[in-house]
Parts: structure tokens; sequence; C-alpha cells
């Protein structure tokens, strides 16, 4: 690549890459290969300009052989990276926007008065025939006032005043769609899938292999939790889909050989084995925009109220501009009223401001799929904490392997890997890892999996019966029992650590002493969260009163549970939320799904499981338990921009109103007035809510 630099710094450089102009796609691809590069740490790309702009910390040489051997046609881009990036759609309304504003200022230096006349004449019937269509359908919404202010300046000859009232409304319309589509393809992408491996069956074996070698024709696995990665048909087994991210359906469905799976769906319960009919994920992302575009959750209530009461108040306003044109005998006064309005600023700003705070809540890697959450967090009063992988790390490690058996700690370890490698789950996650660091590889030993929710899981070894899990199901579910020979071993088993039960054939073979180290910012998060007006802070956790109690002293929560089922802790929140609480649950496991679907506002950890995050409203991708903090500010700065421009509306609209019955100012300045206004306000809706650091 040609290139020359035009300004550079220590550990920053701008360079001016010489072709006449840079596309959309190969800024995007640019961006993508310099972004990949360890030694870079930010990449920023101006398409307009064919420049670019790199941060890096490495060798200043070799960063330009770099960029020198750089060839747009040869690097090898995910498909998804241009077609989901963005930049096409901001280079659009980018230039719709000038567009626009060149034509309305050179139309009236360029056009000679009477074609301009006539030219805004046929600009306003647009806008009349909307208000017509409304009142046809028997509604004063606001197309029925802007057709009223045009209509009428039209017919006063005040061709000025239309002009200016036409141009504004057009900036204001493709402001809030340019807005609009940008936040919902952020808040989409946010959503595409992003597996990275899936089980193959091959040869009636289960193999794990990268997404990215999967073709039509094969044939994938799907445990319970998991989301289907692609599209397909059932060829066996038997599960409960959920499809709420592609449906908007709460309950899951039933899914059988021969019926058909879709990719981004979750298998609640059960177990499918699919034959892959399309691998490709474009489909997922334009299902997931049309979801979004076409769903309620983008609205929030105090959203929903802005237009409502947009609409509400037109019949207002018309009957305002009578009253006054009655009183008065004067048209210009009545005009003065009809040209201000409190409904399209309400109408405009409103979402602007609940989808502008999605998009920085993004950007802090924080995913929200409506503004009503927001809302709901704004308001919370509880905030219920999971323990395992929440408020502990989410990477516990296995400490130590206490055998009890005829099997030696390798080849427990092995076993309980063989089990465990199935399910997302921290714990799980830990035994994985401990097996793989030994070098303890194997072929897959075991028949079929079940996994048994908050408790464990089971499965036949050799013709004997193996579980692994909790106390609880190893022990009083299962009825495995302990040799006496080992029960002094077994009751002085290490208590600073977490314990997973293996058994085979009736006997406990092994127990598992997992470290799961509490986070260091928990603390600190917790007494934020007080800052922050949260007055009760609940944890619970499937872990042992012992446990549990320990955690929760040093994290400083006001109540805990320990020992209880998925049920139990939905169960608590439901009783919360009828004793008039807003309850926000935060967790990362399949058994904190029913919790999550129960609170006001369901909060998942993005290395959980899936289903978790799936169920979720909203999931924090960040590494630091403070990211809850920085959503509560968002939060409660969202509803504060909101309230604020309620009374800014109300405070403008009304002063100019009163201006323009005292005859202090004309309608044309009237109008300039309130629109300039209505898209000031709506460009600071469309304004971080938190300062960027």
């Amino acid at each position: 690549m040609k290139f020359i630099i035009k300004h550079e710094v220590k550990g920053r450089l701008r360079i001016h890459v010489i072709r006449n102009r840079m596309t959309c796609a190969e800024a995007d691809i640019l961006c993508w290969t310099l972004e990949k590069q360890k030694d870079i740490t930010s990449v920023k790309v101006y398409e307009r300009t064919a420049d670019a702009v790199i941060y890096y910390t490495g060798d200043r040489e070799e960063l330009i052989g770099r960029l020198r051997k750089f060839r747009f046609e040869k690097e090898d881009v995910p498909e998804n990276v241009i077609s989901s990036s963005g930049r096409a759609l901001n280079s659009v309304y980018r230039e719709k926007l000038i567009a626009k504003v060149l034509l309305h200022y050179g139309g009236k230096l360029i056009l000679p008065n009477p074609i301009r006349k006539i030219w805004l004449t046929f600009k306003a019937v647009k806008y009349i025939g909307k208000g017509i269509l409304c009142l046809a359908r028997r509604k004063i919404e606001v197309s029925v006032l802007d057709a009223t202010a045009i209509g009428v300046s039209v017919l006063r000859r005040d061709f000025n005043t239309a002009g200016s009232v036409m141009f504004l409304l057009g900036i204001g319309e493709l402001l809030e769609e340019w807005t609009h589509k940008k936040s919902v393809g952020d808040l989409a992408r946010s959503m595409s899938l992003n597996v990275q491996k899936v089980w193959l069956k091959r040869e009636e074996q289960e193999i794990l292999v990268p997404s990215s070698d999967i073709m039509p024709g094969d044939t994938v696995v799907i445990h319970m939790g998991n989301v289907i990665p692609f599209d397909g048909e059932v060829s066996t087994g038997e599960g409960m889909v959920n499809q709420a991210s592609l449906t908007g359906e709460s309950l899951p469905v039933r899914r059988t050989k021969g019926q058909s799976v879709f990719a981004g769906t979750v298998m609640e319960e059960g177990e499918l084995e699919i034959t892959v009919r399309a691998v490709s994920g474009s489909t997922r992302y334009e299902k997931i925009v049309t979801m979004i575009e076409d769903s309620e959750k983008l609205k929030s209530a105090l959203e929903s109220k802005a237009e409502h009461l947009a609409d509400r108040l037109v019949p207002y306003t018309l009957l305002g501009t009578g009253i006054v044109g009655a009183l008065t005998r004067n048209v210009t006064k009545a005009l003065s009223v009809l040209m201000v309005d409190f409904s399209c600023a309400l109408k405009l700003a409103m979402p602007i401001a609940v989808l502008s705070a999605i998009r920085q809540a993004g950007q802090l890697g924080i995913t929200v799929k409506g503004g009503k959450y927001l809302e709901a967090v704004a308001e919370a009063d509880t905030i219920v904490f999971d323990k395992t992988g929440t408020l502990t790390k989410a990477r516990p490690t296995v400490k130590e392997i206490v055998v009890f058996g005829d099997y030696p700690e390798p080849e427990a370890l092995r076993i309980a890997a063989c089990l465990e490698e199935h399910f997302p789950h921290s714990m799980a996650k830990a035994v994985v890892d401990a097996a793989r660091r030994r070098k303890l590889y194997h072929e897959e030993m075991h028949s079929k999996v079940e996994y048994i929710v908050a408790h464990g899981i089971s499965s036949y070894i050799d013709g004997k019966k193996a579980v692994i899990g909790s106390s609880h199901f190893v022990f009083e579910d299962e009825k495995c029992k302990i040799r006496g020979i080992y029960q002094e071993k077994f009751d002085t088993l290490p208590e600073e650590y977490s314990h997973l039960y293996l058994a085979i054939d009736g006997e406990l073979t092994a127990v598992i002493c997992i470290e799961d180290p509490l986070r260091e910012e928990a603390k600190d998060m917790v007494q934020m969260l007080r800052t922050e007006g949260i007055s009760k802070i609940v944890m619970m956790t499937g872990d042992s009163e012992r446990t549990a109690a320990s955690i929760a002293e040093r994290v400083g929560v006001d109540e805990y549970y320990a020992e209880v089922l998925p049920e139990d802790k939905a169960g608590f929140i439901e009783k919360e939320k009828a004793a008039g609480r807003k309850v926000v649950m935060i967790g990362d496991g399949i058994n904190d799904s029913p919790a999550l679907s129960a609170a006001d506002a369901g909060i998942a950890i993005s290395d959980g499981a899936e289903l978790a995050r799936e169920i979720a409203d909203i999931t924090i991708a960040t590494e630091d338990l403070r990211g809850i903090v920085m959503l509560k500010r968002l939060s409660d700065a969202m509803m504060r921009r909101i309230q604020g421009n309620y009374k800014g509306i109300v405070s403008i609209n009304g002063a100019l109103i009163a201006l323009g019955v005292a005859g202090l100012i004309q309608p044309t300045t009237s109008a300039l007035l309130h629109n300039t206004f209505t898209l000031a306000i709506s460009l600071r809706s469309m304004s971080g809510l938190l300062p960027e650091k």
C-alpha cells in the first residue's frame, strides 16, 4: 500500500493512503487488519479523506513495513466485518444531510423566486397529504399539525416560513432515522452470534471443532443451555428450544425429528442432533435487526408516554390557535401558536435519548435489549446477585483432587472432565481446564449425558452409572455411599474450597476441590451501588451455608441465601416485586435463567451460560463488576436527560407561544426558533450521557 505520513508523535501515526477515494469496504478492511495487530491499541480510518490514525506501542519501523506490505485485495476478512460495520450507513446519511442543507440554502440563492415558490408548493403537498390521510383515519396527530402550519403558510404566500418549517422537519426526520438505524445496527451487531466451537457428530463420536469448519450437510450436537449456531433440521433427539431472540415468544417450543431450528435460538431442555442447512451468519443478523425494529422492547415507559402525549397535545394546539385567532382577530398571532407545538420535540427527542443511551452502553461493553430495561435499572432499589461466576471470579480453578476409591487421581479428573465439558458453567470449565493442563485427553467414554439443573450430571461409563455434582445431588438424590474406611478422610476435606463430588456405581470416587476466589472489586462495587441509591443488595447461591456466609461477609451484602434452587431465586424475586420493589437480577448460569426472566431487568455476565445471556435483558461483557455501577449511572443519566427534555420543551415552547400572542415575534421567527430548538434538543439527546474517560 502506498501512503504518506501526514503527522506523527510518539505512539501515534496519521497516514494518508494514496488513492482517489477509499471505499467504505476498504476502510473496514484496513481498520480490521490493523486492529488485529498486538502492538496497535487503537485505529480510526476516515474513508472520505483516505486517512488513518494509528495508536501503537511497538516499533515504528516495523509498523511502517507492515503498512507497505498491506494489500486490500489480499486480506481474508470475515463476511460480517464489512456487512455489519455501520460505516456505509453513516456515510449515506452524512451525504443526505449535506445534500439537504445545500439544497435548501442553495435554492434560496440560485432559484428565481417564482420557481422557488412552485418548488416549495410541490414539497408542501407531501406534508399536507400526510395530514389528510391522518384525518381520514379519524385521528388528529402531529402530521395534522405539520400539514396545517405548512398549508396556512402557503395559502398566505409566506413561502419563507413554509420552507423553513419543511426544512427543519426534514432535518429532524433524517437525524431521527439515522440515529435509530445506527443504534439498532450497533445493538444487533452486539447480539449477533459469536459461537467459536461446536460438537460435530462423526462416526458415532462427538468431536469439538471450530464452527468455521462446519459445512452444510454436517450433523452437529446441541446440548442443553447452548445456542444453536446454524439453521438446520433435527435428525435425532427431542428438546425445548427458546426462540425469543427471533420470534419474541417467551415460552420454549418443542422440536423433534424432521422439524426446523434456527441459528440464534437456545436449547433450554433436552438434546438435539441437527443436520446443518446453512452456515452463513448474515441471515441471523438480518433477523435480529427486524426483531429489534419491530419490538416494543426498545421503548421505555417514558418514551411511550412521550409519543402518546405528543399526539394528545395536537388537538389542544389547534384549539389554542383557533381561540387566539377568535379573541385577537389577528391571523399572525394565531399562526404564532400554530407554528409552535410541543409534540414535535417530544416525539423526536425522547426516542433519540433512549437509543443514544443504548449506544453508549454498547461502547462500555454492555448490551441492552431495550430502553425499558435501562428505565428499570434506574428505578431499581433491590439487586440480587448469584455468587458463582458473578461475585466470585468467572474462572475458578481446581486446587486439589481427593480420591476415595479404585480410580487414581488422573483417571478421576479425566472422567470428571469428560462429563463436564458438555455443559457451560464456570465450575465445569475449571475441571475441563485442569484436565487440559495435565494433558489428560480422552475419547468420549460415556453414553448420553443427562444434565439436572442446579444439581449435577448423570451418565454411564463402561455400563456403570457415573454422577458428578453437588453433595445434595450425589448423596441425597442419587443415594451414593462412602466406604467406611474413607469416612474420616471425607470429614477432613479442606473447608476453604467449594466441592464437586464424583461417584461411580453408587460409591464416592473423588472430591474435586475448587477455589472460587472473590473478585477484587466486588466489595467496592457493592458500596458504590449503595451510593447510587440501591437500598437492598442480596446474594443467593446453591453453595453451602459455610461458603455463602464467608463470601457474604467479605462482600458486605444485606442478605444472603445458601443452598437455593433455581425456583427459589425466582420465587424470592416475585415476592420482592409483590412488595412493591423494583428488582434487578445478576447471574451467569443456566440455573439463573428463571430468576433473570422474573426480574424487572435481568443482567447476565457475558462469559456465563449462553442460555442466561439469551434470556437476560442486559449483558455485561466487561471483566470488572464496576460495569454494573456504570450501567446504573448511565440509566440514571438517561432518566435525568428525559426529564430535562420535558422541562425544556415545555418552558421554551411556552415562552415562544406567549411572545407570539403578545405580538413580540412574527410567525416566521416563531417557527424558526421552535424548529431550531427542537433540532438542538435532539442533537443534545444524541450526545453521550456519561463523560468519556
